[in-house]
């Protein structure tokens, strides 16, 4: 299934029109299809408007994890030349739901820190679905500080589920992995820039997920938990997934709300997966102008400016 339950009608539409294009093509018909596939070409438009200017939160969650959805590497691989993957935390193993290394986005020099959930089945598996053990948060610590000591911005893309919750992954001190991670990115000396190109999921994107700018992608999530685990936790089942996502508020609109994101990337209609092309050079700009703003500013006043941000969530004044 490479679609949505509330993508379905669209899906249905595009098939006909599919389906008369090939009728058409082969001169199997005995009418004119051309003003039948017009029409219902406009009727599809019209309903992925209707459908997509009024998503709930569940909804953009469930499109912040589409099948088609492209991931950490090919954003990498699209926006940026020359990327050199570097592997292993020098301590135990390559996680490979990390993919991190130095490349170049039209000459700026940058390094780069992901979250990769894989594209396939084997894919999948391999990169452990996105959820990084201790030794993959070590290898992002440790290219953080070779950033550092080379004076590169550092760019996090953020797509899991969350840290692997597995006894093996407890053994090898998952908190304190994470822990350490945002100890290192509230004292680093180098532009930090976080990207939510899908689904960021509690303290496991968090661990990257701390910087000088949060960008989120239109149909990204950041949640301390997922809706289906809070449901089941508040509700005693996951029939309540939809009030779990509306009450967390976990879309980049309602984030942006709480002026807890920097800068909203606009996604094509029906989502990245749709137009990757021109959603890539967006992304491009969007972290170039970033990274150039960010070099103005003081190291040091970067760093004070850094901590107060993460200081001041969660500060409210009662009226």
């Amino acid at each position: 299934m490479d679609f949505l339950d509330f993508e379905k009608p669209i899906i249905e539409l595009e098939r006909r029109i599919e389906e008369l294009k090939l009728l058409a093509s082969k001169g199997d018909s005995p009418v004119e299809l051309d003003d039948e596939i017009e029409k219902l070409n406009s009727k599809c438009k019209k309903l992925t408007n209707d459908i997509f200017s009024d998503l709930s939160e569940w909804q953009i969650a469930q499109l912040s994890r589409h099948p088609k959805r492209p991931k950490s590497l090919n954003v990498i691989a699209a926006i940026s030349e020359n990327f050199q993957e570097l592997h292993g935390d020098r301590m135990f193993a390559d996680d490979s739901s990390i993919v991190s290394g130095p490349a170049k986005i039209k000459g700026t020099s940058v390094m780069f820190i992901g979250q990769q959930k894989g594209n396939n089945t084997k894919d999948k598996i391999f990169r452990n679905y996105g959820m990084p053990n201790p030794e993959g948060y070590r290898k992002a610590m440790r290219m953080m500080k070779l950033a550092e000591k080379f004076k590169i911005p550092i760019i996090t893309i953020i797509d899991t589920p969350g840290a692997f919750p597995g006894i093996g992954a407890e053994e090898r001190g998952q908190s304190e992995a994470i822990a350490r991670n945002l100890f290192t990115l509230a004292s680093l000396k180098t532009p930090v820039i976080n990207l939510v190109i899908g689904e960021g999921g509690s303290g496991g994107a968090l661990a990257i997920g701390m910087g000088d700018s949060l960008i989120m992608m239109q149909y990204s999530i950041y949640s301390v938990i997922s809706p289906e685990a809070c449901s089941s936790i508040l509700w005693r089942n996951q029939e309540q997934t939809n009030a779990a996502a509306e009450a967390m508020g976990i879309s980049s609109k309602s984030l942006s709300k709480l002026g807890l994101v920097d800068k909203i990337i606009k996604e094509p209609l029906g989502g990245f997966h749709k137009d990757p092309g021109s959603t890539y050079q967006e992304i491009a700009k969007e972290i170039l102008q970033t990274i150039n703003y960010l070099k103005t500013i003081d190291i040091d006043e970067l760093l004070t400016k850094r901590r107060m941000k993460y200081k001041e969530i969660g500060e409210f004044k009662e009226i």
